[in-house]
């Protein structure tokens, strides 16, 4: 019912706030009567901020056209590989028509990256797959709402989680030989998790693993989200914050924990920041300053676009990781694609190296939350596992912004190239002057 209240609001609002938009448009127009009322630049900035307050944010897009190697140009084609109900594996193919570029990215290092589950879109990484491409093939996994998904296509459980990862491992094993696998936030359990079955299996695992800022162990260094998943019960989550999808989306009767609750929550977490932030905003409208106003509307734009997720993957994941505690305590069972039960087994893992990010003031995931992994895959090598603490950081710092470009992706491309086999050899050899080509045709890597 609350979902469906919610939707009627939303439906009431949206005619407003697009008139509050076009609105602030005739305020700030010079060349309109409006627009040369000496109050036509606060009557604007007023407009324009209520129509960012009621508008329905979508889904963002990465927008990834071009990236620049070694001082050239390269294109960037964004595709996707495999689409799963739930989820889509989406590929940065790089273009190039220099010959000797094109032959250092087709030797470079392939690495999924696995997107978080947990609010946002996969496009809030986006600062992440941009500065990896410079180094790196590029997949990452883009995680479907939840209300758009028909209840047909079945439910989502964190073990499906489990092994899309698995299936996505093996796809770009199959196509490259191997791959590495980046982890941020909430799926550094279900990719160990992933990377352990395989291994108990006896099959080939990842290069490598990057865990950045991710509740391992959520019991170390408790942070308010791992507070409110432990004062509460499992069943005060699924009687307060799940509700069924509304008739007017695809997804029509599924049970979901909606993207606007996840918001309220977000925002609930710091609101005199967010406060603070609009003001500001409105002051910056003000005095003209495009560029602060600009960056407000791109972060507000990702950080209000939300997804559902899917009830049985949202309240097993409180329950495993948060509550229960399943992978630390050596507890977890995840049932494989053929419905049989495996032991998730970390110990296992031993040729896949390991390196974990945290960030130093991450209010998310707290000091030692992700460094447990160390603790629990005592099969790999002391050599092959590393840790990385980023001074200054907080947790957005370690994978987005100048931290995350300057201190944190140098030690993740050196780690990930000492740590690619036989792949590194063949990178090193790229490096080697080829040959002029006899045509300029553009090619892909």
């Amino acid at each position: 019912m609350l979902y469906q209240i919610y939707e009627n609001q939303r439906s009431v609002m949206e005619p407003f706030a697009d008139l509050a938009e076009i609105a602030a448009r005739l305020y700030s127009n010079p060349m309109l009567p409006m627009g040369q009322l000496p109050v036509s630049q606060r009557l604007s900035a007023a407009y324009d901020l209520m129509h960012r307050l009621g508008k329905d944010y979508v889904k963002p897009v990465f927008g990834i056209h071009s990236i620049a190697v070694e001082g050239k140009d390269i294109a960037i084609h964004e595709r996707i590989e495999i689409d799963k109900p739930f989820c889509e594996l989406r590929r940065f193919k790089r273009f190039t028509d220099d010959v000797d570029t094109l032959n250092t990215l087709k030797h470079q290092p392939v690495v999924l990256i696995v997107a978080p589950l947990s609010g946002h879109y996969a496009t809030l990484l986006r600062d992440t797959v941009r500065t990896m491409l410079q180094g790196h093939k590029v997949y990452i996994t883009d995680w479907k709402n939840a209300r758009l998904v028909p209840v047909s296509e079945g439910d989502f459980h964190l073990d499906d989680y489990v092994n899309y990862i698995q299936e996505f491992i093996r796809y770009l094993q199959g196509r490259y030989g191997n791959c590495h696998v980046m982890s941020v936030c909430q799926p550094t359990v279900p990719v160990l998790a992933a990377v352990s079955l395989m291994a108990s299996r006896g099959e080939t695992t990842p290069l490598s693993m990057t865990m950045m800022g991710g509740p391992i162990d959520a019991r170390k260094t408790p942070t308010a989200v791992n507070n409110m998943a432990t004062q509460r019960s499992l069943e005060w989550f699924e009687n307060n914050v799940i509700f069924r999808v509304p008739p007017n989306f695809p997804g029509s009767g599924r049970r979901v924990y909606p993207g606007f609750l996840q918001h309220t929550g977000f925002v609930a977490m710091n609101p005199d920041r967010h406060v603070s932030s609009h003001y500001d905003y409105f002051q910056n409208l003000i005095k003209g300053d495009d560029s602060s106003t600009e960056n407000h509307r791109q972060f507000y734009d990702e950080y209000n676009a939300v997804l559902d997720m899917d009830a049985n993957y949202y309240l097993e994941t409180i329950a495993t990781v948060f509550q229960d505690f399943k992978l630390v305590n050596d507890a977890w069972d995840v049932l494989n694609e053929q419905g049989e039960s495996e032991h998730v087994s970390p110990q296992d893992i031993r040729s896949t190296a390991l390196l974990t990010v945290e960030g130093e003031l991450d209010d998310i995931s707290g000091s030692g939350q992700t460094a447990a992994a160390h603790e629990l895959c005592t099969g790999i090598p002391k050599a092959k596992r590393q840790h990385y603490e980023v001074e200054g950081a907080g947790h957005y710092g370690i994978f987005s912004g100048r931290r995350w470009r300057d201190m944190v992706y140098p030690v993740v491309k050196a780690f990930i190239l000492a740590n690619n086999g036989q792949q590194a050899v063949a990178q090193k050899a790229a490096s080697t002057p080829a040959a002029p080509a006899k045509t300029a045709r553009r090619r892909s890597a």
